[in-house]
């Protein structure tokens, strides 16, 4: 009685690292989609900026992310389907298509195999059993030091993501994910990642920037650079049609030129010249001297052969300074 008393409790033990990865592995081979809901938010400095997102996935590589602010406006999404990478601006009545493996080539803090894979492709990751989750601690696939190690929290009961925290070298929280209303293996419609229909259907849901206030604000990067400051402010066109250049000059130069965007009458596709970079609350177009990307109704084009592409993307998450004009 004794013995099988022992066996028993042996059985219900908790389960160990090397099973819960082997659990995974084999969860991923199986996986034929996901929906979830997330809530990203961005730490700078003492502040911090709220983002929404709705996220799909189909096996093999179709893909839907719809990011919201934190009123649950401004809406830009990103779809992967069978002809390629496509952003959308619904506000804009515009789409961008990239030649892109997104979202293959870095971790992705908010796709769940993204997620997974970290885990499975870290030699050394830190893991705890607490409470209902368990708890990997891992290096990211991020080419930089701001985003360095990642806390990934699962469900024991499924290993579906209940929260990833993104750390920089210090081990300081960067940005902190937490997912809701996570769905295994749902039913998709035929048309659920098609870029027509999601755009007819997302511009009904969304206003154009004709009906939101018709202030122009200039908007100012917070982000602190060694020996760079804000030198002039220009402004160029007509009421109607106005640009602000803003030049820092320094160790750190760079030229950020802001205006005012006019939802375009028919939707326009247009190839993007340049790669995919996440912002969190946006999705810019990179090349190696320049950042590009849209929000609220503006457009950004950002300019530097002195900044990193790192700090480029750092300036652009940074720039929530407003001064209405």
């Amino acid at each position: 009685m004794g013995i099988m008393f022992l066996f028993v409790l042996a059985g219900c033990g908790e389960k160990s690292q090397k099973d819960v990865v082997s659990e995974l592995d084999k969860k991923m081979d199986k996986i034929e989609g996901y929906k979830t809901k997330a809530v990203m938010t961005f730490m700078h400095g003492d502040k911090k900026q709220s983002y929404h997102a709705d996220i799909w996935y189909k096996n093999p590589n179709y893909y839907k992310v719809v990011l919201k602010d934190d009123k649950k406006e401004n809406t830009q999404m990103i779809i992967r389907n069978k002809d390629g990478v496509y952003v959308l601006t619904p506000a804009l009545n515009k789409s961008y298509k990239f030649e892109s493996d997104w979202p293959e080539n870095r971790s992705q803090y908010y796709l769940y195999q993204s997620l997974a894979k970290d885990i499975l492709n870290d030699s050394e990751p830190t893991f705890e059993a607490k409470e209902n989750k368990f708890i990997f601690k891992t290096k990211t696939n991020y080419p930089t030091k701001e985003l360095a190690y990642q806390k990934i929290s699962l469900m024991k009961d499924n290993l579906r993501p209940a929260s990833v925290q993104v750390m920089d070298k210090d081990m300081n929280v960067v940005v902190d994910i937490a997912f809701k209303d996570f769905t295994f293996n749902p039913k998709f419609d035929k048309d659920a990642f098609n870029v027509k229909k999601n755009m007819t259907s997302a511009k009904i849901d969304e206003p154009t920037t004709a009906s939101k206030e018709n202030e122009f604000k200039v908007f100012y990067p917070t982000v602190n650079l060694p020996k760079t400051k804000l030198e002039e402010m220009t402004s160029v066109g007509t009421a109607g049609d106005k640009k602000f250049i803003l030049r820092y000059k320094g160790d750190k130069s760079f030229t950020l030129i802001e205006s005012k965007s006019e939802a375009a009458n028919t939707s326009k596709q247009v190839a993007a010249m340049g790669k995919l970079v996440y912002l969190g609350f946006t999705v810019g177009t990179m090349t190696d001297h320049s950042l590009s990307w849209s929000n609220k109704g503006m457009e950004y084009y950002l300019a530097s052969d002195k900044l990193t592409k790192e700090e480029m993307q750092a300036i652009a998450r940074s720039v929530n300074g407003k001064v209405i004009k």
